[in-house]
């Protein structure tokens, strides 16, 4: 695993305790520490108010304070503490109350009794605190002070960018979102290994394609972004994945793009079948993060989602209890890891074509062993089942699914045959 793990989770911490939402300061500030480790990420801002399809990007939010004291002047709810006892996007507040109102505002989880639950309300003006049911069943008749130091003003949308230039034009789109408080899996592991994969490519000696990389609020961050940039995301996207619960141990998952049939679907599967053939694969009726904006009629952008254990199928799933004992170092690593095969497999998915009329004779380029025996035919096995399928009209990826043969064994293989001579490849536009 070397170190990039523990790199991993070393950011991971420090963006923890950031109180974030769809807008605001807390946005700012991870985007900035992201732009340390990205120095040519950009922000943008989409001030409140613009239309963007059929939504308009809301007020921006920001609280400082909040608490709730009980009749006895004691502190039992501080944001401080824990920056889901909010509900998200809260208006300010300042008042005594009773027990009975002030239930109407508290929010709990009955079947999780030691949960804080992850509660927002962003397009309807409201407050309120998040507990957990444990803690709820102590309160006592008496007067509470409850006190939220919020404001909802004219702003911005806050989002980041980072533009890798390529070869081609044909782009690769990744995303992830940025606007989850303290949850580790979901959904800080997201932002922190995009950030990594960002770092891989950009030191990559040559890219093929060219890599659009984003970091957005969920949902109104990414119909935003589309409305800004839709034409050229349609015309130039062949690839890309929605980056969320990548984070945990347990598990791998895939939930595929609407199409259910597009490069991404196909080079996911590939990769989690020769790595992890035990993955968990869901229907597109499964979905429920950015792919829903990016797959959406009229959009239908090829965007396939790889995750570790998907959003909603982990206990802790919005709440404190997705803390940082769910999140590893492993885990974190092997999302990673997972997601830079895929982006690799793409960049390898060349279209071999075959230089010579009939079988060619191997032997005299050192490629088939001079002695023939029963095992010959094994040893080059993959090598004579890709030359058969070397027509000029599959990719690689194609003829590796063929022949049930995972991308990376065959490219050295078409790389030594092109050496000879044996096989040319088309050139990537053409993919």
């Amino acid at each position: 695993m070397n170190d990039l793990g523990d790199e991993m989770i070393a950011l991971l911490k420090r963006l923890w305790p950031i109180t974030r939402s769809i807008t605001g300061k807390g946005v700012r500030e991870t985007l900035s520490i992201l732009s340390e480790h990205l120095p040519n990420l950009k922000q943008y801002e989409v001030p409140s108010g613009s239309k963007v399809f059929d939504w308009e990007v809301p007020k921006e939010w920001n609280i400082r304070d909040a608490y709730i004291l009980d009749p006895d002047g004691e502190k039992i709810v501080d944001l401080k503490e824990n920056n889901l006892h909010v509900v998200g996007y809260s208006m300010p507040i300042n008042k005594k109350i009773s027990l009975q109102e002030l239930k109407d505002h508290l929010y709990t989880l009955p079947e999780q009794p030691t949960a804080i639950p992850y509660i927002t309300s962003y397009y309807k003006e409201r407050w309120g605190f998040c507990m957990t049911q444990n803690q709820f069943k102590t309160l006592k008749e008496g007067t509470y002070t409850v006190f939220i130091d919020s404001d909802l003003s004219n702003g911005s949308l806050t989002y980041g960018e980072l533009i890798l230039p390529g070869e081609s034009t044909k782009e690769v789109f990744l995303s992830t979102y940025v606007c989850h408080p303290s949850m580790a899996n979901n959904e800080l592991s997201g932002p922190v290994v995009t950030t990594y994969l960002a770092k891989w490519l950009t030191n990559l000696e040559k890219r093929k394609f060219t890599y659009r990389i984003v970091f957005i609020p969920e949902t109104i961050g990414s119909i935003t972004y589309l409305s800004k940039n839709l034409d050229d995301m349609k015309k130039n996207i062949i690839a890309g994945f929605n980056i969320s619960c990548v984070g945990d141990d347990r598990t791998y998952s895939y939930l595929p793009s609407r199409q259910e049939d597009t490069l991404s679907d196909t080079v996911a599967q590939h990769v989690l079948k020769h790595l992890y053939p035990d993955f968990v694969s869901y229907s597109w009726l499964d979905r429920g993060s950015d792919e829903r904006q990016y797959c959406s009629p009229g959009i239908d952008l090829p965007i396939a989602s790889v995750m570790r254990t998907k959003y909603g199928k982990y206990p802790e799933y919005h709440t404190s209890l997705d803390n940082l004992d769910v999140v590893t170092e492993t885990g974190l690593y092997g999302g990673y890891n997972v997601l830079k095969k895929c982006l690799q497999v793409i960049e390898m998915n060349v279209i071999p074509t075959t230089a010579i009329l009939a079988e060619p004779q191997l032997g005299k380029r050192g490629l088939y062993p001079t002695i023939s025996t029963k095992d010959s035919d094994a040893i080059v096995k993959d090598m004579m089942n890709l030359l058969t399928y070397c027509d000029g009209k599959q990719s690689l990826l194609e003829i590796s699914n063929q022949i049930n043969c995972p991308i990376w064994d065959l490219i050295d293989i078409c790389n030594k045959l092109e050496k000879e001579g044996v096989i040319i490849f088309k050139d990537s536009k053409t993919l």
